[in-house]
């Protein structure tokens, strides 16, 4: 293996370690995001969808608002990191303890109407 060969492999897969992945978002617009890789990861070189982390923002608001109207508070807040990784070639969102780790700190806020 030459070194051309061996900085490509090292440039397309990941150990576990973070590094920036160009993203699209629903409005078209591309940003690179940091992700956390685990493992040996093909993080490929081609434009990740956005799409598994909003789905994933939305299922954990959904979760929460549906145990909010059980409980009928006045008023509820929630606040949650969320770390961007790449599985099997797509972005995914796992929820993180602080959000020293996160890339994205989602904070959800209820209030009754008077």
């Amino acid at each position: 293996m030459t070194f051309a060969d061996s900085h490509f492999a090292d440039s397309h897969f990941a150990d576990s370690s973070s590094g920036t992945v160009p993203v699209q978002l629903p409005n078209g617009a591309q940003v690179k995001v940091e992700i956390a890789q685990s493992g040996r990861e093909d993080v490929g070189f081609d434009v990740k969808s956005f799409q598994g982390v909003t789905d994933a923002i939305e299922g954990v608001a959904e979760a929460i608002t549906a145990s909010l109207q059980k409980v009928s508070p006045h008023k509820a807040s929630v606040k949650f990191g969320l770390e961007i990784q790449i599985e099997q070639g797509s972005l995914v969102a796992a929820i993180v303890r602080g959000t020293g780790k996160a890339n994205l700190e989602i904070t959800l806020e209820w209030e009754k109407a008077e």
